[in-house]
């Protein structure tokens, strides 16, 4: 282990009592640190701290192999207790009080939704790694904020889109890059449809959760039993996007990996969809986006099974969750050449976080792909939301000629909260 490693982790200094502001504990050399039962030494694994523990949170505890868990942050007290004793690791309200311990080396962001980029920009300042749940954030002006940090504090991000780490995925977006399908000239993505509903009568806040560090950046409302559930952390558009881009980030991200979207050219970008007007719940339900781009490919994003279907000159292969086709079927059998591309490849998606972070290099779901795939959401979004045909410069970010379709590539954040 060399030098740089051992300051950094301070593997013989009670680290994890010192940013929590207590006296230091003995520190006791176990087995398990010394890496008995084919466990790496604890100087050899990556330390995680887990910020967000419910539902998809709690179960990407044990998700990275190589790993050791230290630390877990919820505005629930249950929720975060419990994940600390479950790891053997120490319980933190305030995400802040986490990333200030210098023993951490990567966090895991499976907060909700309007949390992502916020926390994901902290960890990049704070030192951190991150693994960040898709999708990414609520705008777009947020997805480049968190693009930029990453790089600027040179940072590993892992998008959480785990298809990429499925091998019929890659063979299916290899096959369309390697022109196995001809020329491109259609691409149809599906994803599944977003909810109603949701009870809008305020109730007491539960004494088990900090409501107000829940809320964050989002704008206060009040507290209702579906507001901080499953449901209402994607379906309400103080919080997310919804599944327009809650699951329609899988499927678009197929997209990108197959398709650069961001070298297609102008993007334009027209739709429909219902946006519930009775209930808590109230992104954009029932959409019909179609998207022209600037090299001629036309696409389609409706709800439906989460697929990805590119269709070219010579044939067509789709990608959909656990499985692919393809037209002709005899594309399902051929063979990438060594000489033709080859994506990245990963058998694990929490595995291969873990090793790029330790060998500083990119992961298969990286922060520029995070961000053109998200880019898609919110543009079918603010088209279906204003009403009007949406036009976006690739080259300088920016909506071409609506000033009020541009207002909404950022959401006001409430005070004291900053990016």
């Amino acid at each position: 282990m060399s030098a740089g490693k051992m300051k950094r982790r301070g593997f013989l200094k009670g680290a994890a009592g010192a940013a929590a502001g207590m006296v230091a504990a003995p520190y006791v050399i176990t087995s398990s640190a010394l890496g008995a039962g084919g466990r790496a030494p604890a100087s050899e694994r990556v330390t995680l701290g887990h910020i967000g523990v419910g539902g998809r949170g709690g179960s990407l505890m044990g998700a990275f192999p190589g790993s050791q868990s230290v630390a877990a942050s919820d505005p629930f007290k249950s929720r975060r207790e419990a994940a600390a004793a479950h790891c053997g690791g120490k319980a933190y309200r305030d995400f802040r009080r986490l990333l200030a311990r210098d023993d951490i080396d990567a966090v895991v962001v499976a907060t909700p939704d309007h949390w992502h980029v916020p926390i994901a920009i902290a960890a990049a300042k704070a030192g951190k790694d991150m693994y960040v749940e898709k999708p990414l954030g609520v705008s777009i002006a947020e997805d480049q904020a968190c693009g930029e940090a990453v790089k600027q504090y040179g940072r590993v991000f892992q998008y959480g889109t785990q298809q990429r780490s499925s091998a019929h995925c890659r063979f299916g977006c290899e096959l369309v890059r390697n022109g196995r399908i001809g020329e491109i000239r259609e691409v149809h993505v599906t994803a599944p449809d977003g909810a109603a509903g949701g009870s809008t009568e305020p109730i007491p806040v539960p004494e088990d959760l900090d409501y107000d560090l829940w809320l964050g950046p989002a704008p206060w409302r009040p507290y209702t039993k579906d507001r901080c559930t499953h449901l209402g952390t994607y379906h309400v558009y103080d919080n997310s996007i919804g599944f327009i881009g809650g699951w329609g980030a899988h499927p678009l991200d197929i997209l990108q990996w197959g398709f650069d979207t961001h070298l297609a050219g102008m993007i334009e970008c027209e739709g429909t969809g219902t946006i519930p007007t009775e209930g808590l719940f109230d992104t954009v339900v029932h959409w019909d986006v179609r998207i022209q781009f600037g090299n001629g490919v036309k696409m389609t994003f409706k709800p439906g099974g989460d697929c990805t279907t590119f269709v070219g000159t010579q044939g067509r292969v789709s990608v959909a969750r656990g499985r692919i086709d393809a037209d002709p079927k005899s594309l399902l059998q051929s063979t990438i050449g060594p000489e033709e591309l080859h994506l990245q490849e990963s058998r694990h998606h929490g595995a291969n976080f873990v090793e790029a972070v330790k060998n500083r290099t990119t992961p298969v779901s990286n922060i520029d792909d995070a961000v053109w795939s998200d880019l898609i959401s919110h543009l079918s979004d603010i088209a279906i939301r204003t009403g009007r045909k949406i036009k976006w410069n690739p080259k300088t970010e920016t909506i071409v000629g609506d000033e009020e379709a541009s207002r909404m590539l950022n959401r006001a954040m409430r005070e004291p909260w900053r990016l």
